[in-house]
């Protein structure tokens, strides 16, 4: 059996490694087999708001045993033992009941074989439930104190080689003077991204937040574009909002991020001139844009020479093509809002 000191330094390097999130998730429970013998392993991501787990990695457990333990029974039973909290690593030995009564042991895993285990829940520092971890055995011994200390010992670098917001702050921390972000979760909640503070354009209703999820959601990868300050004609300045989408190996709860940054050289552009920019972005004719605006389309027109002059583009679709590349412009109203209603920026 490995030293457990020599298997945390094989966990931390499996932490600090740039591999897909379940192919890092399957190399600790190929480590951790070496310091605490098991018959069969669960590894899996928790979503506590909505009481699930997700699986990140298996060792020899069979696909029926696999579906149960993702489904709402097992969820249910974690919470009833505890286990869905931040404590030491538990046993059934350590229940006041037989573990007969808790349907995940009765109906699932004592008929495939499992007697004992040694189960831990995963948090992040500050108390963000990340993940569990079940070590099954067919013997009827409970786990010794020993393998409870080298689990205990070991969880935190567990938690960090599975934390799914690992693989997003790297890319997070390349926005340049990002003061805020949030983790964007496909149920429409949202996450303060570690390390990161919050800002009320990236709170749940805000519509700059919506614009950012909707282009995610629409396949972007990256997306940058301005929000007015202290009203439409912002008069305390621009903040920028940023949406990134998640990499491949992130589970689909989560899609991604969004972060709020100083607004950067917006090329002496005007706040209505940047609001032009967004409607032409978004495909509106000089026509449309004044209708938008409230103003003469002769009014839209000189506001478009300046643009050009300013991006030093020829046309209107190069300015486009520049201001969009660049994030300067204020997103127009979506031309058929899902709700009937216009959001405009506030």
């Amino acid at each position: 059996m490995q030293n457990v000191s020599a298997a945390y330094l094989d966990l931390t390097q499996i932490a600090a490694s740039a591999a897909p999130l379940p192919q890092r998730a399957g190399d600790l429970l190929t480590v951790l087999r070496r310091v605490i013998p098991f018959d069969g392993a669960w590894l899996a991501l928790a979503d506590p708001d909505h009481l699930r787990y997700t699986s990140l990695a298996a060792a020899d457990l069979d696909e029926a045993t696999l579906t149960f333990l993702t489904g709402p029974t097992m969820a249910r039973d974690i919470e009833v033992t505890g286990t869905h909290r931040d404590s030491t690593p538990m046993s059934p030995s350590d229940l006041p009941y037989p573990v007969t009564q808790l349907p995940t042991w009765a109906d699932c895993l004592i008929p495939a074989g499992y007697r004992e285990a040694l189960a831990v829940g995963l948090f992040a520092p500050g108390g963000r439930h990340v993940g569990f971890l079940a070590l099954l055995s067919e013997s009827r011994d409970p786990p010794s104190a020993d393998m409870r200390c080298q689990l205990a010992r070991l969880t935190p670098v567990l938690t960090r080689a599975v934390d799914p917001m690992r693989s997003l702050l790297p890319a997070a921390r390349l926005v340049q003077g990002a003061t805020a972000g949030v983790v964007l979760r496909a149920d429409g909640g949202r996450d303060v991204l570690p390390g990161m503070g919050d800002h009320p354009l990236l709170a749940t209703d805000s519509p700059a937040l919506h614009l950012a999820r909707a282009a995610i959601a629409a396949g972007h990868v990256y997306t940058s574009f301005l929000w007015p300050l202290g009203g439409r004609h912002a008069p305390d300045g621009h903040a920028r909002i940023t949406a990134l989408a998640g990499s491949e190996d992130l589970p689909a709860v989560l899609m991604g991020t969004a972060l709020v940054s100083p607004s950067g050289n917006l090329r002496g552009l005007t706040p209505r001139e940047l609001e032009v920019l967004g409607l032409v972005i978004g495909g509106l004719s000089n026509h449309e844009i004044a209708r938008a605006l409230v103003v003469a389309q002769r009014t839209v027109a000189a506001h478009l020479e300046h643009i050009l002059a300013k991006l030093g583009a020829p046309t209107r679709t190069l300015a486009a093509v520049r201001a969009a590349r660049d994030g300067l412009y204020v997103p127009g109203p979506p031309r058929t809002p899902p709700s009937g209603r216009r959001t405009t920026p506030r």
